[in-house]
């Protein structure tokens, strides 16, 4: 597949930006100076710091009897070279993400935002960066705006780190609302409580509408059976073949399997007890395939959430593992006292010693189960 920018760089000369002042200062102080930093447009340095290098690029290029108009621009990128000169890329630069996809992509095919698990660099793949330059990004994502620069005092630029950072910055800037409702208490304790998470599955239009129910203190019932609609027997499928694909899912096959029948034909009971009693089981086997033997329960948690930030290489990507282990231990592992006798068909504790209450067993904590044991199939 041939690719290509989809034009050329303004060619810029006499470029002098090399940091950006940190605090206030008089003649003749010492000040701090950035060099490398990475703001979006909800940052209250964003809008200075965008006005002053808005202002020298724009006057570099009417200087060069070039007319840019960069406020109007998708994405800015400005490449410097060691002698102060400059391609200016102004919506030109052909611009890749890497992603997680949910399921498998072939080369060409269409990506839908329903096949992103997380997003996890932003980069400018036909756009030659050398060791000695600088760069500057700013992009436009929905109503928010990144800001990047490292004017690289050490000469030794990294293209990686560039790309990553962009990566971090489009992913919080795209899927804004979700850190937000995980950041706050109310949304989130609401959510935790009915048993709903951003799982990977769902993450995107259909969590978003659990939040803003949660936000707005409704009632989930309606939303609950509307998804539940959703996951026929093609949805589930493509969620089983992305178990299969893990060794320690595999061995597990005629029991998910099974599992799956079972929601599709509306039975809350066997689905349950299934997954929850598997998924123990699943990650202990995942532990010893790295470890060469076994752990107990709150060192299997542990491993699964150290994998996800390992694989995505951070650990606020969207797979969330910090608050996925929050869920896990307050939801999947919640501590139970068998003598009390009373549990939730949410706890693997109560469904393992019979103990959960039969209201309890619902399609929608079915479902629950069901996607979390598909989240750890992202994080092992």
């Amino acid at each position: 597949m041939l690719i290509d920018n989809s034009g050329q760089p303004i060619k810029l000369s006499g470029l002098q930006l090399n940091g950006v002042s940190a605090e206030a200062a008089r003649n003749g102080d010492t000040v701090k100076v950035w060099t490398r930093l990475c703001l979006t447009s909800d940052d209250r340095l964003f809008h200075r710091v965008a006005d002053g290098l808005n202002g020298h690029i724009e006057h570099v290029a009417r200087r060069a009897g070039k007319a840019v108009n960069l406020k109007h621009a998708h994405t800015v990128l400005l490449v410097i070279h060691p002698d102060n000169t400059g391609d200016l890329w102004v919506d030109t630069a052909a611009v890749a993400l890497r992603i997680m996809p949910k399921r498998d992509l072939v080369a060409g095919g269409i990506v839908f935002e329903s096949d992103i698990a997380d997003v996890t660099e932003m980069a400018f793949p036909l756009v030659p960066i050398g060791k000695e330059d600088r760069a500057v990004c700013i992009f436009r994502e929905g109503w928010r705006f990144g800001l990047f620069f490292d004017f690289n005092p050490a000469g030794d630029f990294s293209v990686q780190d560039m790309q990553r950072d962009l990566g971090t910055m489009h992913r919080r800037l795209r899927y804004r609302d979700l850190y937000d409702a995980l950041a706050d208490t109310a949304i989130f304790s609401r959510l935790f409580d009915t048993g709903w998470f951003p799982f990977v599955e769902i993450i995107g239009p259909e969590f978003r509408l659990f939040a803003d129910c949660s936000e707005a203190g409704f009632d989930l019932k309606d939303e609950e059976a509307q998804l539940i609609s959703k996951f026929d027997s093609e949805r589930l499928e493509h969620m089983f073949k992305r178990w299969m694909a893990k060794p320690h899912f595999a061995g597990k096959e005629p029991l998910l399997r099974s599992a799956l029948r079972a929601f599709l034909a509306g039975e809350a009971v066997p689905v349950i007890k299934i997954v929850l009693t598997e998924i123990e089981g699943i990650l202990a086997d995942a532990y010893r395939a790295v470890h060469g033997k076994g752990a107990k329960v709150q060192i299997l948690l542990d491993f699964a959430i150290a994998s996800a930030e390992q694989k995505a290489g951070q650990p606020d990507t969207l797979l969330f593992p910090a608050a996925f282990a929050h869920y896990l231990k307050s939801q999947t592992f919640a501590n139970f006292d068998p003598e009390a006798g009373v549990g939730k068909a949410t706890s693997r504790h109560a469904v393992g010693h019979g103990a959960a209450v039969a209201e309890s067993y619902t399609l929608v904590r079915a479902l629950q189960a069901l996607l979390t044991l598909d989240q750890l199939a992202f994080y092992t």
